[in-house]
């Protein structure tokens, strides 16, 4: 079995006893101290690497917490730590710049904001600053500088964006600038030589636990990584796919938050896709987190879950070569409960593609708008034309045990005339079909007020020639 990778700019090879998580891996038996423990849990970004992964277009590079990362998955990857992005001498045009705004602080989280950044480097399409910040909305700032960070990323765009050839390969020109090490360079060749994992096999007789993106697992089974056989699903191609099947859009479960949301495929259908997933937890975590990981552990307010339900996908589920197909309307059965037997896989997620042209809008409120669970959120599908509203599709998380269809109410409002009456009268639907609880998050009566303002917001963003917020009361 393979078990090399690329550790910076050297071959390392797991001994047959490492296991457990990347961070401890790194600080422990790598003497990789620069990549620090901070929550564990991939909330503040002290622990970012760089997790880079040989593919037709070269080595991808994503930056993720290392906090939730098993060692197991690295064999015939590049993983990249702050160590590894230190030039010979001095500071690289990321770290001086840093430094130029006083940024570093006290330099805990310092090292996890460069690593992200550089994966900003390596991935934005335009290094516009948008996308700079957007890279490290994962990254706490323990000291609050975030006023000099800000103008740290404003003069790092500014210097580079007019810099960017769109014809040349992205890590020649990183390296030309000083942001990368030039061993970056020879990374691909290098990891093409290694030999391919096996591709995990999925016996349901078979004790290892089938491990996805990990994002909610690790956070609360930390010590599972070091205890159990994972069998990764990322290491099985034909569910990382995304690919157009007649009149469906076929998303493999494997496929991550960001590549979800991302994918040129998927933003035919839903051109807001990104602006949408960008509220789905942190950078750090989407590039982790599987869509298929969304929705089988089923919480009721599961981001992923709210969207594709209201665009009415269906599940597909895989044992033993065997599959089926149910609705995702119909595979949460109760709070935790799902329609699944014993060793099914969800294996894909499938969208209708006559979900292009219709809007699709996203409301999400938590007490901070990124990275944190929602209170309540909802997704609708919206087909309006001259006020008329010929189609609707409607998703509420937070207001019952499972993710919402909220059926009824699409139902009173399909065929329908927008205007104040008649979403008024919707809202009073939906809080039939709803059955919140008060938690951390909310009281019952707080939550059901939310649900009507989301739906005002959706009906509001389809027409809001034929709508006020002030007689929405």
């Amino acid at each position: 079995m393979e078990r090399r990778f690329l550790l910076n700019d050297r071959l390392v090879e797991l001994g047959p006893d490492e296991r457990g998580l990347a961070l401890a891996w790194l600080r422990q038996r790598q003497g990789l101290c620069g990549t620090k423990e901070g929550c564990g849990e991939g909330e503040c970004g002290a622990c970012t690497v760089l997790l880079g992964e040989l593919s037709p277009r070269g080595v991808v590079y994503r930056a993720v917490a290392s906090c939730l990362l098993p060692v197991g998955e690295l064999p015939g990857r590049h993983l990249v730590t702050i160590e590894g992005l230190n030039p010979p001498t001095g500071l690289n045009p990321i770290q001086q710049q840093f430094v130029d705004e006083g940024a570093p602080q006290c330099g805990f989280c310092f090292p996890g904001m460069v690593v992200s950044l550089t994966g900003f480097f390596l991935d934005s399409a335009d290094l516009s600053v948008n996308d700079g910040l957007a890279a490290l909305d994962g990254n706490i700032c323990r000291c609050t500088g975030y006023a000099a960070i800000v103008r740290a990323v404003t003069a790092l765009a500014a210097t580079y964006r007019p810099l960017l050839d769109p014809t040349r390969a992205r890590v020649d020109q990183l390296a030309e600038w000083g942001i990368l090490p030039a061993a970056f360079a020879t990374a691909a060749a290098r990891l093409s030589t290694l030999g391919a994992p096996p591709i995990e096999r999925f016996d349901t007789t078979a004790p290892a636990v089938l491990f996805a993106g990990g994002t909610d697992l690790i956070v609360q089974q930390p010590d599972l990584p070091a205890a159990a056989d994972l069998a990764y699903l990322s290491r099985r191609p034909e569910l990382r796919v995304i690919e157009r099947e007649l009149d469906e859009l076929v998303i493999g479960g494997a496929v991550t938050i960001e590549e979800f949301g991302h994918a040129p495929e998927f933003r035919a259908l839903v051109p807001d896709a990104p602006a949408i997933v960008g509220r789905f937890g942190s950078t750090l975590i989407r590039n982790r987190a599987t869509v298929a990981g969304n929705l089988v552990n089923a919480s009721p307010i599961g981001d992923v879950t709210i969207l594709l339900l209201a665009l009415g996908a269906k599940v597909v589920l895989s044992r033993d070569g065997r599959r089926r197909t149910v609705p995702l309307s119909e595979f949460f059965l109760g709070y935790k409960q799902l329609a699944r037997e014993p060793g099914e896989l969800v294996a894909a997620v499938r969208v209708p593609a006559s979900v292009a042209g219709d809007l699709v809008s996203f409301e999400k409120v938590s007490q901070r708008r990124f990275l944190d669970i929602a209170g309540v959120n909802s997704a609708a599908r919206i087909r309006c034309r001259d006020g008329l509203l010929e189609r609707v599709t409607l998703a509420v998380g937070g207001v019952a045990p499972v993710p919402l269809s909220a059926s009824s109410t699409a139902a009173y409002l399909t065929g329908r005339t927008l205007d104040a009456a008649t979403a008024l009268a919707a809202a009073d639907v939906l809080e039939s079909e709803i059955a919140p609880i008060s938690d951390v998050r909310g009281s019952a009566g707080y939550k059901r007020e939310l649900a009507r303002r989301v739906l005002f917001a959706h009906l509001l963003r389809v027409a809001p020639d034929r709508l006020r917020v002030e007689e929405l009361v």
